[in-house]
C-alpha cells in the first residue's frame, strides 16, 4: 500500500531581498502530513507540467520559488475575481481549513499536528473559530445524551408464548415423588 505523505521540512523566506529556503521556525513545524488520494492526484498532475523543475509550484516568470510578496498578490486578484471584497490574508486560509477540518470530525489532536503546532490548546485558542453549525451540532449532541440519561426505562416487552408443539413439558412438582 502507498502512503501518501507530504513532509514539511523547509520553507522560503525573504532575507536581505533573496528568497532564501531555510528549515521552519519553530521544531514542531517540522512534521509529515497524510494526504488524500485526491490532493496526490492533484500535486501529480501539477507537476507533470514541469517535469524537471524540483519545485512543485514554480514561479512561472523564473522557474524558482515565488516570493511571499507574489504570492499575497495572487491571493488579493483571486479573492477580487470571486467577488470578496473584504481583506482576506493568505494566511487566514488557516484559520479555514482549522474550522472545517474540526466541523468536519478531525480531531484536535491530529489537525494539532497537522499544522505544527506545539499543543492542543494553541491550536483550538488560535486558528479555529465556532461556526452556527457547531454550535447547533454540539446543541442536537447534548440533547440527545440529556434526553438518554434522564429517560425513564421502558418496560420490557412480555415475550410471545413460543407454538404449543416447541414448548417444554414441565412436570408439575406437586405429583412428583
Amino acid at each position: 500500500m502507498k502512503t501518501h505523505i507530504l513532509s514539511v521540512s523547509k520553507q522560503v523566506t525573504r532575507i536581505d531581498g533573496e528568497l532564501v529556503v531555510t528549515e521552519p521556525k519553530t521544531k514542531n513545524s517540522i512534521r509529515r502530513v497524510a494526504l488524500s488520494q485526491q490532493a496526490v492526484d492533484i500535486l501529480v498532475r501539477e507537476h507533470e507540467q514541469h517535469p524537471d523543475n524540483p519545485i512543485l509550484f514554480p514561479s512561472p516568470r523564473t522557474g524558482g520559488y515565488w516570493s511571499p510578496d507574489a504570492v499575497s498578490r495572487i491571493n488579493r486578484k483571486l479573492l477580487e475575481m470571486a467577488g470578496i471584497e473584504e481583506h482576506v490574508r493568505f494566511h487566514d486560509l488557516r484559520h479555514t481549513f482549522a474550522t472545517m477540518a474540526l466541523s468536519s470530525g478531525v480531531d484536535a489532536k491530529t489537525l494539532s499536528s497537522m499544522l505544527g503546532h506545539f499543543s492542543v490548546r494553541f491550536t483550538l485558542d488560535t486558528y479555529t473559530h465556532i461556526t452556527n453549525e457547531m454550535q447547533r451540532g454540539a446543541a442536537e449532541k447534548i440533547g440527545g445524551f440529556m434526553e438518554t440519561a434522564t429517560a425513564k426505562p421502558e418496560p420490557e416487552p412480555e415475550p410471545p408464548d413460543p407454538p404449543e408443539e416447541s414448548r417444554c413439558k414441565v412436570i408439575p412438582f406437586e405429583r412428583v415423588g
